[in-house]
Protein backbone atom coordinates (compact mmCIF):
# COMPACT_ATOMS: atom_id res chain seq x y z
CA UNK A 1 0.00 0.00 0.00
CA UNK A 2 2.66 2.31 0.74
CA UNK A 3 4.95 1.85 -2.43
CA UNK A 4 1.40 2.50 -4.61
CA UNK A 5 0.83 5.94 -2.34
CA UNK A 6 4.86 6.51 -3.05
CA UNK A 7 4.27 5.78 -6.74
CA UNK A 8 0.63 8.21 -6.51
CA UNK A 9 2.39 11.28 -5.05
CA UNK A 10 5.16 10.92 -7.54
CA UNK A 11 3.07 11.26 -10.49
CA UNK A 12 1.43 13.89 -8.79
CA UNK A 13 4.56 16.06 -8.18
CA UNK A 14 5.33 15.05 -12.08
CA UNK A 15 1.73 15.96 -13.68
CA UNK A 16 2.17 19.16 -11.38
CA UNK A 17 5.92 19.95 -13.07
CA UNK A 18 4.66 19.02 -16.54
CA UNK A 19 1.46 22.02 -15.69
CA UNK A 20 4.06 24.78 -14.47
CA UNK A 21 7.04 23.88 -17.33
CA UNK A 22 4.33 24.26 -20.36
CA UNK A 23 2.98 27.34 -18.67
CA UNK A 24 6.12 28.71 -18.58
CA UNK A 25 6.73 28.06 -22.18
CA UNK A 26 4.15 29.86 -22.98
CA UNK A 27 4.81 33.06 -21.47
CA UNK A 28 8.03 32.48 -22.38
CA UNK A 29 6.83 32.97 -25.96
CA UNK A 30 4.91 36.05 -25.42
CA UNK A 31 8.12 38.00 -25.17
CA UNK A 32 7.93 38.07 -29.24
CA UNK A 33 4.56 38.83 -29.71
CA UNK A 34 4.74 42.15 -27.63
CA UNK A 35 5.63 44.03 -30.71
CA UNK A 36 4.18 46.86 -33.46
CA UNK A 37 0.08 45.23 -32.50
CA UNK A 38 1.07 45.76 -28.16
CA UNK A 39 2.58 50.11 -29.27
CA UNK A 40 -0.33 50.61 -30.82
CA UNK A 41 -3.03 48.88 -28.11
CA UNK A 42 -1.45 51.33 -25.71
CA UNK A 43 -1.46 53.73 -27.98
CA UNK A 44 -5.07 53.13 -28.71
CA UNK A 45 -5.72 53.24 -24.85
CA UNK A 46 -3.69 56.38 -23.87
CA UNK A 47 -5.83 58.41 -27.18
CA UNK A 48 -8.86 57.02 -24.78
CA UNK A 49 -10.85 59.78 -23.43
CA UNK A 50 -13.59 57.48 -21.39
CA UNK A 51 -12.29 54.06 -20.07
CA UNK A 52 -11.16 50.20 -21.18
CA UNK A 53 -14.54 48.42 -21.05
CA UNK A 54 -13.12 44.97 -20.62
CA UNK A 55 -15.18 41.89 -21.99
CA UNK A 56 -14.91 38.01 -22.01
CA UNK A 57 -16.91 34.93 -21.43
CA UNK A 58 -16.11 32.03 -19.42
CA UNK A 59 -12.47 31.61 -18.09
CA UNK A 60 -11.48 34.57 -20.73
CA UNK A 61 -13.75 36.69 -18.26
CA UNK A 62 -12.63 35.99 -15.24
CA UNK A 63 -9.22 36.80 -16.79
CA UNK A 64 -10.38 40.01 -18.44
CA UNK A 65 -12.43 40.69 -14.77
CA UNK A 66 -8.75 41.06 -12.98
CA UNK A 67 -6.88 42.42 -16.22
CA UNK A 68 -9.92 45.32 -15.28
CA UNK A 69 -9.15 45.55 -11.87
CA UNK A 70 -5.70 46.12 -12.58
CA UNK A 71 -5.65 48.74 -15.16
CA UNK A 72 -8.03 50.80 -13.15
CA UNK A 73 -5.57 50.06 -9.73
CA UNK A 74 -2.49 51.37 -12.16
CA UNK A 75 -3.98 54.89 -13.68
CA UNK A 76 -6.29 53.39 -16.11
CA UNK A 77 -10.33 53.30 -15.54
CA UNK A 78 -11.37 50.25 -16.63
CA UNK A 79 -14.30 48.05 -15.51
CA UNK A 80 -15.42 44.68 -16.97
CA UNK A 81 -18.96 44.45 -18.62
CA UNK A 82 -20.14 40.63 -19.19
CA UNK A 83 -20.63 40.07 -22.46
CA UNK A 84 -24.35 38.14 -22.06
CA UNK A 85 -25.77 41.05 -19.68
CA UNK A 86 -24.21 43.23 -22.62
CA UNK A 87 -26.42 42.02 -24.94
CA UNK A 88 -29.63 42.42 -22.62
CA UNK A 89 -28.75 46.11 -21.88
CA UNK A 90 -25.55 46.53 -20.15
CA UNK A 91 -24.45 47.25 -23.72
CA UNK A 92 -25.67 50.83 -22.39
CA UNK A 93 -22.15 50.91 -19.95
CA UNK A 94 -20.16 51.77 -23.24
CA UNK A 95 -19.83 55.21 -24.11
CA UNK A 96 -18.22 56.37 -27.54
CA UNK A 97 -15.61 57.94 -25.76
CA UNK A 98 -14.64 54.60 -24.28
CA UNK A 99 -12.47 51.27 -25.69
CA UNK A 100 -13.21 47.95 -25.86
CA UNK A 101 -10.74 45.50 -24.87
CA UNK A 102 -12.39 41.90 -25.65
CA UNK A 103 -10.54 38.54 -24.76
CA UNK A 104 -11.19 35.31 -26.47
CA UNK A 105 -8.71 32.43 -27.47
CA UNK A 106 -10.44 31.33 -30.16
CA UNK A 107 -11.80 34.43 -31.45
CA UNK A 108 -15.14 32.73 -32.27
CA UNK A 109 -16.91 33.29 -29.22
CA UNK A 110 -20.79 33.78 -29.78
CA UNK A 111 -21.82 36.34 -27.21
CA UNK A 112 -18.79 38.60 -28.07
CA UNK A 113 -19.06 38.07 -31.56
CA UNK A 114 -22.40 38.74 -31.27
CA UNK A 115 -21.62 42.17 -30.09
CA UNK A 116 -19.39 43.13 -32.86
CA UNK A 117 -21.68 44.80 -35.28
CA UNK A 118 -22.77 46.91 -32.40
CA UNK A 119 -19.39 48.18 -30.98
CA UNK A 120 -18.39 49.04 -34.63
CA UNK A 121 -21.68 50.93 -35.27
CA UNK A 122 -20.69 53.05 -32.33
CA UNK A 123 -17.20 53.49 -33.89
CA UNK A 124 -15.74 51.98 -30.87
CA UNK A 125 -12.06 51.59 -30.68
CA UNK A 126 -11.92 47.26 -30.20
CA UNK A 127 -8.68 45.93 -29.00
CA UNK A 128 -8.53 42.27 -28.91
CA UNK A 129 -6.54 39.25 -27.28
CA UNK A 130 -7.07 36.47 -29.42
CA UNK A 131 -5.31 33.07 -29.88
CA UNK A 132 -6.77 32.94 -33.88
CA UNK A 133 -4.74 35.74 -35.94
CA UNK A 134 -7.77 34.52 -38.42
CA UNK A 135 -10.96 34.59 -36.02
CA UNK A 136 -13.95 37.31 -36.43
CA UNK A 137 -12.59 39.09 -33.12
CA UNK A 138 -9.21 39.34 -34.80
CA UNK A 139 -10.36 40.69 -37.80
CA UNK A 140 -13.39 43.44 -36.13
CA UNK A 141 -10.33 44.62 -34.00
CA UNK A 142 -8.67 47.87 -35.17
CA UNK A 143 -5.54 46.00 -33.01
CA UNK A 144 -5.22 42.28 -32.32
CA UNK A 145 -2.54 41.16 -29.56
CA UNK A 146 -1.65 37.79 -30.36
CA UNK A 147 -1.61 35.50 -27.44
CA UNK A 148 -2.26 32.16 -28.59
CA UNK A 149 -0.60 29.33 -26.96
CA UNK A 150 1.11 25.83 -28.69
CA UNK A 151 -1.02 23.78 -26.60
CA UNK A 152 -3.06 23.91 -23.39
CA UNK A 153 -1.56 21.95 -20.10
CA UNK A 154 -4.87 20.21 -20.15
CA UNK A 155 -4.45 16.56 -21.15
CA UNK A 156 -7.50 16.98 -23.31
CA UNK A 157 -6.46 20.23 -24.81
CA UNK A 158 -9.54 21.74 -23.97
CA UNK A 159 -9.75 23.45 -20.40
CA UNK A 160 -8.82 26.84 -20.61
CA UNK A 161 -5.42 26.67 -18.83
CA UNK A 162 -2.15 28.15 -20.70
CA UNK A 163 -4.58 30.41 -22.74
CA UNK A 164 -5.71 32.17 -19.85
CA UNK A 165 -2.46 32.64 -18.45
CA UNK A 166 -0.71 34.42 -21.88
CA UNK A 167 -3.82 36.34 -21.65
CA UNK A 168 -3.53 37.53 -17.86
CA UNK A 169 -0.10 37.99 -18.54
CA UNK A 170 -0.55 39.85 -21.85
CA UNK A 171 -2.87 41.99 -19.59
CA UNK A 172 -0.23 42.98 -17.07
CA UNK A 173 1.90 44.30 -19.62
CA UNK A 174 -0.40 46.27 -21.07
CA UNK A 175 -1.41 47.65 -17.60
CA UNK A 176 2.17 48.18 -16.39
CA UNK A 177 3.47 49.65 -19.82
CA UNK A 178 0.51 52.24 -20.00
CA UNK A 179 1.65 52.94 -16.03
CA UNK A 180 4.94 53.64 -16.96
CA UNK A 181 4.50 56.35 -20.00
CA UNK A 182 1.64 58.06 -18.03
CA UNK A 183 4.34 58.51 -15.13
CA UNK A 184 1.97 56.80 -12.63
CA UNK A 185 3.45 57.35 -9.27
CA UNK A 186 3.91 55.17 -5.79
CA UNK A 187 1.52 58.16 -4.46
CA UNK A 188 -1.19 57.81 -7.27
CA UNK A 189 -1.22 54.48 -6.64
CA UNK A 190 -1.97 55.11 -3.22
CA UNK A 191 -4.32 57.60 -4.11
CA UNK A 192 -6.39 54.72 -5.53
CA UNK A 193 -5.67 51.94 -2.47
CA UNK A 194 -6.47 54.09 0.78
CA UNK A 195 -7.56 51.51 2.53
CA UNK A 196 -4.84 49.21 1.66
CA UNK A 197 -1.31 49.13 3.67
CA UNK A 198 0.56 51.06 1.22
CA UNK A 199 -2.25 53.47 0.65
CA UNK A 200 -2.23 53.99 4.64
CA UNK A 201 2.08 53.90 4.72
CA UNK A 202 1.78 57.06 2.34
CA UNK A 203 -1.01 58.96 2.91
CA UNK A 204 -1.27 58.61 6.93
CA UNK A 205 0.67 62.17 8.48
CA UNK A 206 2.08 62.47 12.23
CA UNK A 207 -0.99 65.38 12.63
CA UNK A 208 -3.49 62.69 11.57
CA UNK A 209 -2.97 60.08 14.55
CA UNK A 210 -0.59 62.98 17.25
CA UNK A 211 -2.31 63.61 20.22
CA UNK A 212 -3.24 67.28 20.88
CA UNK A 213 -3.89 69.63 23.58
CA UNK A 214 -4.40 68.14 27.16
CA UNK A 215 -4.05 64.54 25.50
CA UNK A 216 0.07 66.31 25.39
CA UNK A 217 1.91 64.69 28.37
CA UNK A 218 4.00 67.91 29.66
CA UNK A 219 5.64 69.79 32.25
CA UNK A 220 7.75 72.79 32.60
CA UNK A 221 11.53 72.27 33.29
CA UNK A 222 11.47 73.79 36.88
CA UNK A 223 8.85 70.82 37.35
CA UNK A 224 10.04 67.97 39.65
CA UNK A 225 10.59 64.62 39.09
CA UNK A 226 7.39 63.28 40.95
CA UNK A 227 5.24 65.60 39.00
CA UNK A 228 6.63 64.57 35.86
CA UNK A 229 5.77 61.17 37.02
CA UNK A 230 2.03 61.85 37.57
CA UNK A 231 1.72 63.65 34.26
CA UNK A 232 3.54 60.74 32.27
CA UNK A 233 0.92 58.21 34.50
CA UNK A 234 -2.43 60.20 33.60
CA UNK A 235 -1.97 61.16 29.70
CA UNK A 236 -0.02 56.83 29.35
CA UNK A 237 2.04 57.75 26.22
CA UNK A 238 5.38 56.66 27.72
CA UNK A 239 6.69 59.92 28.02
CA UNK A 240 6.67 63.21 28.73
CA UNK A 241 7.56 66.82 27.51
CA UNK A 242 9.55 69.08 28.92
CA UNK A 243 9.30 72.72 27.80
CA UNK A 244 9.82 75.93 28.67
CA UNK A 245 7.33 79.19 29.34
CA UNK A 246 6.56 79.63 25.49
CA UNK A 247 6.31 75.85 25.09
CA UNK A 248 9.75 74.98 23.14
CA UNK A 249 10.79 71.92 23.69
CA UNK A 250 14.01 71.39 26.12
CA UNK A 251 13.50 67.33 26.92
CA UNK A 252 11.91 64.45 27.20
CA UNK A 253 11.40 62.62 30.09
CA UNK A 254 10.99 58.69 29.21
CA UNK A 255 10.71 55.28 31.20
CA UNK A 256 14.16 54.56 30.59
CA UNK A 257 15.04 58.04 32.11
CA UNK A 258 12.80 56.66 35.11
CA UNK A 259 14.74 53.62 35.49
CA UNK A 260 18.04 55.26 35.53
CA UNK A 261 16.91 58.15 37.65
CA UNK A 262 15.94 55.36 40.27
CA UNK A 263 19.03 52.68 39.81
CA UNK A 264 21.09 56.40 40.48
CA UNK A 265 18.49 57.07 43.93
CA UNK A 266 17.61 59.56 42.76
CA UNK A 267 14.54 61.51 45.35
CA UNK A 268 11.26 62.10 42.84
CA UNK A 269 10.19 64.35 45.64
CA UNK A 270 13.27 66.35 45.56
CA UNK A 271 14.88 66.16 42.32
CA UNK A 272 13.96 68.89 39.58
CA UNK A 273 13.43 67.22 35.89
CA UNK A 274 15.76 69.25 33.89
CA UNK A 275 18.57 67.55 36.00
CA UNK A 276 17.63 64.08 34.89
CA UNK A 277 15.81 64.32 31.47
CA UNK A 278 17.25 63.92 27.78
CA UNK A 279 18.27 66.96 25.93
CA UNK A 280 16.59 67.98 22.99
CA UNK A 281 14.89 63.78 22.24
CA UNK A 282 13.91 63.03 19.49
CA UNK A 283 10.93 65.60 17.23
CA UNK A 284 8.97 65.05 14.32
CA UNK A 285 6.87 67.51 12.06
CA UNK A 286 2.95 67.39 12.16
CA UNK A 287 2.89 67.13 7.94
CA UNK A 288 5.28 63.68 7.70
CA UNK A 289 4.25 60.35 7.25
CA UNK A 290 3.61 57.96 10.23
CA UNK A 291 5.86 55.75 8.54
CA UNK A 292 8.69 58.40 8.63
CA UNK A 293 7.61 58.47 12.57
CA UNK A 294 7.86 54.77 12.50
CA UNK A 295 11.10 54.51 10.78
CA UNK A 296 12.45 57.18 13.42
CA UNK A 297 11.59 55.14 16.14
CA UNK A 298 12.58 51.76 15.14
CA UNK A 299 16.15 53.20 13.82
CA UNK A 300 16.88 54.98 17.35
CA UNK A 301 14.48 52.06 19.34
CA UNK A 302 12.13 54.25 21.11
CA UNK A 303 8.56 54.27 21.70
CA UNK A 304 7.37 57.79 21.77
CA UNK A 305 7.65 61.03 19.56
CA UNK A 306 7.09 64.34 20.24
CA UNK A 307 5.62 66.57 17.39
CA UNK A 308 6.44 70.43 17.02
CA UNK A 309 6.26 73.03 14.86
CA UNK A 310 8.64 76.19 14.07
CA UNK A 311 10.65 76.96 16.88
CA UNK A 312 10.13 73.29 18.35
CA UNK A 313 7.24 74.23 19.56
CA UNK A 314 5.54 71.44 21.24
CA UNK A 315 2.24 71.21 19.38
CA UNK A 316 1.57 66.67 19.74
CA UNK A 317 2.78 63.58 20.91
CA UNK A 318 2.51 59.90 19.79
CA UNK A 319 3.68 56.49 20.48
CA UNK A 320 3.97 52.97 18.93
CA UNK A 321 0.44 52.32 19.92
CA UNK A 322 -1.22 54.93 18.06
CA UNK A 323 0.89 53.37 15.00
CA UNK A 324 -0.69 50.10 15.81
CA UNK A 325 -3.89 51.68 15.93
CA UNK A 326 -3.33 53.32 12.35
CA UNK A 327 -1.98 49.84 11.22
CA UNK A 328 0.98 51.79 9.84
CA UNK A 329 3.29 48.85 11.50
Amino acid sequence: MNNVREKEGDAMMRYGKEVIETELAAVRNLTDKVDEAFARACRCVLDCNGRVVVIGMGKSGHIGNKIAATLASTGTPAFFVHPSEASHGDLGMITTQDVVLAISNSGETDEITALLPVIERLQIPLIAFSGNPNSSLARAARVNIDVGVNQEVCPLDLAPTASTTAALIMGDALAIALLEIRGFSVEDFALSHPGGTLGRRLLLRVKDIMHTGNEIPCVNGDALLSNTLLEMTRKGLGTTAITDDDKRVLGVFTDGDLRRALDAGMDVHHTRIADVMTTGGKTIAADALAVEALSLMETHKINALLVVEQDNILIGALNMHDLLRARVV
